[in-house]
């Protein structure tokens, strides 16, 4: 056996088990919202910055236009946002939130707290927080960076 090859080894799977445990921790807050988790994300770039191109939630998302897409079709069709063709560029897709999507905010808004209170594992206090969100911000930014020289 190969020790590079052993699943305790694995950072890749490390990441891989806290994203889906950090995804199903997000379910009972956000089931009784009628939201997911990715329809959340995008919620969450709308409320930031409202009317923006498909583009620019596909950037900040990190995510495939043709993850997205589908995702914002249900999410239309759920009354949350609507998708009009662009003024200027009639290529683009603005997405804006309607009054729903918008109302949202307010129910969503101490949903992150509601995960760190959740705990008594000191390792989840803010600043250790702060400081895992760099560290993984830096490895973000070097697996992109990556990707464009190939």
């Amino acid at each position: 056996m190969y020790p590079q090859l052993k699943l305790e080894n694995q950072l890749c799977f490390r990441l891989y088990t806290a994203s889906r445990l950090v995804t199903q921790a997000y379910r009972p807050l956000l089931d009784p919202l009628g939201i997911t988790y990715p329809q959340y994300l995008v919620l969450m770039v709308l409320w930031e910055h409202d009317n923006v191109p498909v583009g620019e939630i596909t950037s900040r998302l990190r995510l495939d236009t043709n993850t997205v897409t589908p995702l914002l079709q249900r999410m239309e069709k759920e009354g949350l946002l609507v998708r009009n063709r662009g003024f200027v560029d009639g290529r683009q897709t603005i997405v804006s939130l309607t009054k729903r999507g918008r109302q949202l905010q307010e129910d969503c808004k101490t949903i992150p707290a509601c995960l760190r209170l959740g705990s008594d594992d000191e390792s989840l206090d803010l600043d250790n927080l702060k400081a895992l969100a760099a560290t993984l911000d830096n490895l973000i930014q070097t697996l992109d960076k990556s990707d464009e020289k190939q």
